[in-house]
Order: C-alpha cells, then sequence, then structure tokens
C-alpha cells in the first residue's frame, strides 16, 4: 500500500497559505465562481430544485445559509445540498476535461453555505475554493478514467473530498483532523452514471457539498476515520476503481494548478455533445439552412459522445441533455442550446423530433473528445460539412470574461432585475477584497415587480462554536 496518500492531501491543505497560489489561479477561480454562481441563481424554479426543497423542507434547522435565487434561508448542510443540485440541474457547469469532474459545484455549493454563516471574508473563500477543486481534481485524475468507465459519476465521488477539504480550510482544522474529515468524506463517496439523464445527476453534486462539509464539522469534533481513506486496501481508490497512479495527488503540490484546466460551457448539456452543436450552429448560420431543407444530419463523434449521450428518444429535458440527436437537431434550428432548448415542450416539439429522427451519430476513432465532424445534406442533394477540432469552451477556444458575463445574465434574467445581476457579477469580480459573503448571498434572493422575499441577516457563531482546532 502506498504510504500516507491520505496524510499528503491534509499536509497540503494546512500548510497552505494565500500567498503561495499564483494571481491567475485566484482570477481563475473567479471566473469559476462567477459561472457557478449563475447556474444556481437560474435554476432554483427547476422541477429538480423545488422538488428537493419540498421534499426537505420539513427538516430543515434554523436560517443560517441562503438557498441562492430564491431567498430562503436554512440550515447550512441543506443549503450546500440544495444550491449543489441547483448549480449542475441545467448541466451548464464548469468542467475539468481530464477527468470530465464539475468542480465548482460540491466546493462552492458547501463553503459558499459556511462561509455565509460564520461571515468568512472572500479572500479566505477564494483561497479555501481553490484548495478544494485541487483535492477533487487531483484525486479524479488519479483513478480515472477506470473508476468513471466502471459507473461512478465522478463529479459526486471525488466532489466529497474537495468539499471536505476546502471546508476544512475555512474551519482551520489541524492535519490530523483533515485526515479524518478526507476518511469521512471517503466512506460517502457516492454517484452513478447510471442516474444521468435524471434529477439524481444533479442530486450526486449536491450530496457531496452537503456530505464534505459535514465530514470537516464532524472532523472539527474529533470524530475519526481510517488513516488511509484514499489509498488504503479497502479505500476509495481500491474499492471505487480497477486503476489508480497515486502520483496524481501526491506529486507537485504548487508547482501546477488544476483551476487552470477548468473550462466552461456554452450549452446546457453534457460537454461531449459541444463540438456536435458548436459545429452544427456554425453550418446553419453559414448556410442560412432552414428546416425544411434538411434531408439528414450524419456526425462523426468521439466514442464517449455515444456512451453518454446516445438516447434518441428523449422523453424529458433532462434526457434531452444526454441525446447527441436532440442537440443536433436543435443547433440547426435554433441555432441555440441553451436551457430552453432542453425544457420538456422543445423535447416534445414536432418539429425538432422530426428533425431528430433524420440524425445519425456514428463513432469515429480518430476524433478527440472536443472535436466532431457534421454532414448535413440537403433534399436537393446538396452536402454542406464541418469538422470542428476544438469547440467553444474548450482550453484551445476558452470562453472569454465577457462570454461568462453573458452566460450569467441568461441565467440570472428569469430571476433577478437588471441592476442586482450587475451588482453580482461586480462582486464576484471583485471577490477577494469582500469583507464577508452573506452580503453576496442576499443579492441573490429573487428582487422582481411583484416578488417579495424576505432574506434575514440570520445568527452568525463565532467559529469556535462549530468546533475547536486541536
Amino acid at each position: 500500500m502506498p504510504q500516507q496518500v491520505t496524510r499528503a492531501v491534509a499536509r497540503f491543505i494546512v500548510a497552505s497559505r494565500h500567498e503561495d497560489v499564483p494571481e491567475p489561479v485566484y482570477r481563475e477561480a473567479k471566473r469559476a465562481v462567477l459561472n457557478w454562481l449563475g447556474c444556481s441563481v437560474g435554476a432554483p424554479r427547476h422541477a429538480t430544485v423545488t422538488r428537493a426543497l419540498d421534499g426537505l423542507a420539513p427538516f430543515f434547522g434554523p436560517p443560517q445559509a441562503t438557498v441562492v435565487g430564491r431567498g430562503e434561508r436554512v440550515d447550512i448542510l441543506h443549503a450546500a445540498m440544495l444550491n449543489g443540485i441547483a448549480s449542475h440541474t441545467f448541466d451548464f457547469d464548469d468542467t475539468h476535461l481530464a477527468t470530465v469532474i464539475h468542480p465548482a459545484g460540491s466546493v462552492a455549493s458547501a463553503i459558499f453555505a459556511l462561509s455565509e454563516y460564520q461571515g468568512v471574508i472572500g479572500r479566505d473563500f477564494l483561497h479555501a475554493f481553490v484548495l478544494g477543486v485541487e483535492v477533487e481534481c487531483r484525486i479524479g485524475r488519479a483513478v480515472y478514467p477506470s473508476h468513471y468507465d466502471i459507473g461512478w459519476h465522478i463529479t459526486g465521488t471525488a466532489g466529497v473530498f474537495g468539499a471536505a477539504a476546502a471546508a476544512g480550510k475555512i474551519l482551520g482544522l489541524s492535519e490530523q483532523q483533515l485526515v479524518w474529515a478526507l476518511g469521512i468524506a471517503a466512506t460517502q463517496s457516492s454517484g452513478l452514471r447510471e442516474m444521468f439523464g435524471s434529477m439524481c445527476k444533479p442530486f450526486h453534486v449536491g450530496a457531496a457539498a452537503k456530505n464534505g462539509l459535514a465530514a470537516a464539522l464532524l472532523a472539527a469534533q474529533n470524530f475519526t476515520s481510517a488513516e488511509a481513506g484514499i489509498e488504503g486496501s479497502r479505500g476509495f481508490a481500491n474499492v471505487l476503481s480497477a486503476e489508480r497512479d497515486y502520483r496524481a495527488i501526491t506529486e507537485g503540490w504548487g508547482s501546477g494548478w488544476e483551476l487552470l484546466d477548468n473550462t466552461y460551457k456554452p450549452f446546457a448539456c453534457g460537454i461531449v455533445i459541444h463540438p456536435t452543436i458548436d459545429g452544427c450552429i456554425q453550418l446553419r448560420n453559414e448556410h442560412r439552412l432552414a428546416l425544411e431543407e434538411i434531408e439528414k444530419i450524419e456526425l462523426g463523434v468521439h466514442p464517449l459522445v455515444l456512451e453518454l449521450t446516445g438516447k434518441t428518444d428523449p422523453r424529458v429535458g433532462l434526457e434531452g441533455k444526454f441525446s447527441v440527436s436532440h442537440c443536433a437537431a436543435v443547433a440547426v434550428i435554433d441555432g441555440a442550446a441553451g436551457e430552453a432548448q432542453f425544457a420538456d415542450a422543445r423535447i416534445k416539439d414536432p418539429a425538432v423530433i422530426a428533425l431528430r429522427q433524420r440524425v445519425r451519430a456514428e463513432v469515429d476513432k480518430t476524433i478527440d473528445e472536443d472535436a466532431a465532424a457534421i454532414a448535413i445534406t440537403l433534399v436537393d442533394g446538396t452536402v454542406v460539412k464541418k469538422r470542428v477540432e476544438h469547440c467553444i469552451g474548450s482550453l484551445a477556444h476558452p470562453m472569454s470574461d465577457t462570454d461568462l458575463e453573458a452566460k450569467f445574465r441568461g441565467l440570472c434574467e428569469p430571476i433577478l432585475d437588471a441592476d442586482h445581476i450587475e451588482m453580482l457579477i461586480n462582486a464576484c469580480w471583485q471577490l477577494d477584497q469582500a469583507d464577508r459573503l452573506d452580503h453576496l448571498a442576499s443579492l441573490t434572493a429573487p428582487r422582481r415587480s411583484g416578488e417579495s422575499v424576505h432574506v434575514g441577516a440570520g445568527p452568525i457563531r463565532p467559529a469556535a462554536q462549530l468546533g475547536s482546532r486541536t
């Protein structure tokens, strides 16, 4: 068994100082938080979130943290869960391409609730966020792709470690307490790919946020776990993966940062479909294609596309996010693949169904994950083609700050007025200067005509009441 992998992670978290993290990494952290917040604020009216809230509401504790985009205040564990669910509901969140982890969801949801409750300053929030993402992505790298191929949803399974690490940093846990926190996280690590296309997929993110936060809170009270929760013979990496490379976890701490490999989605669906959408939109716009002109759409895609998104007859919007056929159809018809294209009504639209049935996707092993080949045959026999080598949103073709701001506005416009949207955008860019996070949280409460939501300040207890260091 490798020596002390879990302890090496704990030691890194404890030793890390704010000044050890380069400024470009903090800049990327702000981009990730902006994207996470937009996805979270935009989703709380979706049935996935409202049903989760309705099911759990009778069991909420004291009003400690905000359910973003709604205004209700609940206990921090439920806030972490609900915000995590919301952040992943649209499948519009960030993606670490090397592991297909959506890093911000579990980490930001956990420590946003904790930081609001604790009165944490923005600078410390950002530092903890960076460390949480670093931990979950390194652990993800150690077991990917075997762990994912078996059927585990790596965002949920690795995300719980990131949430625990980030929350542990904010709570000031000792090295030993962090070893325990990571072990408590390991024994809660879960999420099944079988659930893709259902409400359980975003639930994985919410559960990881809540469970990781709980792990840190328990460890703060010296609640123990095994010492080798990650590397033990019956620990996370050996039980949940057929292969593992612990060097991805233990080597090079601080010499490279996983956040710099993070990407942001321009389309609200599984990321492996993005090259197809990008190419279809380009062909539509370049040739001014009309629906009645199209005979068929043929796609050459990476093998993972059909494995993950091969649903040819989606019944609801969440399933449409995992249908390359649906995505190609709406990309050509609408020239877009935002959340509107995955509404249940759009899935059932006769015109969309008719074109969806004329889409054929085949595996092309020469095509990379962020590439696709599209051929559209018109009724007059003309064939127009496009090969996308690096789709928009990839590391080679990243979304700009302006792109992210536009995405944020689009997500938040149904929930917030224009002034508060701009205030939130500015607050994210200036997060390192924030005195405390509760003001930022309060800005996410709906403020539209005819809608009144009370946002109370709530009690902020001293950190000592959450657990002392040993």
